[in-house]
């Protein structure tokens, strides 16, 4: 039983790793598309030593799942407002969690949250760097 566990959660880390780069490559690509739109305004930094984490968290019963995940970042936050400045993206369909910048003193906070699964560093692969070049 703990081994089927196991292999779920790899299967969901490996999913959303997989969601993570796609989204980024679907940034990429939409920005090098429309080089005449405005740039969109970088997220103020969160504090010294900010680095993105994603935080992983049971399924919300009764709301919706940005609401449950911003009320658990304002928690350790202070305010909802600054929990809007660092949320980065609300995971809702294959996990439930957040990515957010956090400070290491605010990841050790919010790890101790009630309906906090696991809270881990945010890594960006590259599968491979154009047509032709694989590694």
């Amino acid at each position: 039983m703990n081994r089927k566990i196991s292999l779920v959660l790899l299967f969901l880390i490996i999913a959303l790793c997989c969601l993570i780069e796609m989204a980024e490559s679907a940034d990429v690509t939409k920005s090098s598309l429309s080089s005449s739109s405005p740039k969109p305004k970088p997220k103020p930094e969160v504090g010294a030593g900010a680095a993105v984490h994603i935080i992983y968290t049971e399924k919300p019963q009764d709301e919706q799942p940005e609401a449950y995940h911003l009320r658990t970042l304002a928690s350790v936050l202070g305010s909802e407002e600054a929990a809007k400045d660092a949320l980065i993206y609300s995971y809702k369909t294959a996990a439930s969690g957040f990515s957010a910048k956090l400070t290491p003193e605010q990841v050790a906070e919010i790890s101790k949250q009630p309906g906090v699964l696991q809270v881990i560093p945010s890594r960006t692969l590259q599968l491979h760097s154009g047509p032709g070049n694989l590694h």
